[in-house]
């Protein structure tokens, strides 16, 4: 196995300098540390995961939670960008990623599971924040950073949901519509901004807020959301358009309103949500609201790294991403008698 001593005794310099030269200290010259990485590739070299747990006190491990009860898994879009934005910023720094969701599985605690992999911080995601296994790692000492949902004395991640629901209304409304339903996603600390900003954002221009337009539905469930849009378009009063809680569930809006021969937009418009890929190879094209997955994912990363290597700093922070409003072809323009 090679060692920092061979490296030191091909490039004609100390250990100490080797050591700093790989680690990117600002001491050691440009040149000197390509010579030393240059010569560590060539020689086979890789670190000791333990000596360095052993030296830093740090696993360079991160563990994440991620408890999808739809079991979309991590085809989920929302998530799954965020994710691959947060492991492509961790591994930069140098730490390696460890799920932690198989705990029932294994008999352990989501918190027992921590402490067996060692990992040094938790990205929480996707997961029913009410559960007292993830409330018990939530309270212990350990960094953690929760996406999409604030919990007392941790740092939040947060998609813009209110702003991004009322960004979506004010569009509606500025093509014509006054009769607006929402087909929502399950009760969840999301679905609750959204919903409240929607009942708001009608409010504003003095739209009355019809129960009969807001159903509880399921996020990605293309089959229940064809189920409620079949019973809003049979309601007396049908409504002008429709919003859905995801790109996907509107699919299933949108096979529903053409097995019921009503064209989108002509007939009824159709609004979704996450600005995924398929939003847009749908046709029509989906007006929709898209999230900056890749910021949400970096700034829990970042966020999180500074919280493992800087133990005694003590953030508590709400950061909200602002998603970005796409306009595509299923929402017409109509007149108001």
């Amino acid at each position: 196995m090679v060692s920092l001593k061979d490296i030191a005794k091909e490039c004609g310099v100390s250990v100490a300098t080797v050591s700093k030269a790989l680690n990117d200290l600002s001491d050691v010259g440009s040149e000197t540390k390509e010579r030393v990485k240059a010569v560590a590739r060539e020689l086979g070299y890789f670190p000791n995961s333990s000596a360095r747990a052993l030296k830093t006190n740090r696993t360079y491990n991160i563990g994440v939670l991620f408890v999808d009860e739809a079991q979309s898994g991590l085809t989920h879009d929302f998530f799954a960008h965020v994710l691959d934005s947060f492991k492509k910023y961790v591994e930069k720094k140098g730490y390696d990623l460890t799920f932690i969701n198989s705990t029932r599985a294994n008999g352990m605690s989501y918190l027992e599971h921590s402490k067996y992999r060692g990992v040094d911080g938790v990205i929480i995601a996707c997961v029913n924040f009410d559960d007292p296994q993830v409330t018990e790692l939530l309270r212990y000492d350990i960094p953690v950073i929760t996406i999409d949902h604030v919990f007392d004395y941790r740092i939040a991640v947060l998609s813009d949901n209110i702003q991004g629901m009322h960004d979506l209304v004010e569009y509606a409304f500025s093509k014509g519509h006054r009769e607006i339903a929402y087909i929502t996603g399950e009760d969840t600390s999301v679905t609750r901004n959204r919903v409240g900003s929607f009942k708001r954002s009608l409010e504003k221009h003095f739209i009355e807020v019809k129960d009969e337009y807001i159903i509880q539905s399921a996020y990605r469930n293309p089959d229940l959301a064809y189920r409620y849009t079949k019973m809003l378009m049979l309601m007396e009063e049908r409504p002008t358009c429709i919003l859905y809680p995801d790109d996907y569930s509107a699919i299933g809006g949108l096979n529903a309103l053409k097995e019921m021969g009503l064209r989108v937009p002509d007939d009824v418009s159709v609004i979704g949500y996450d600005g995924s890929y398929v939003s847009q190879i749908l046709s029509p094209k989906l007006t929709t609201l898209k999230q900056d997955t890749e910021k949400i994912g970096n700034e829990a990363a970042e966020k999180l790294i500074h919280l493992i290597e800087n133990p005694k700093t003590t953030l508590i922070q709400r950061i909200v991403i602002d998603g970005k409003l796409i306009e595509g072809e299923s929402v017409a323009q109509i007149n108001n008698k």
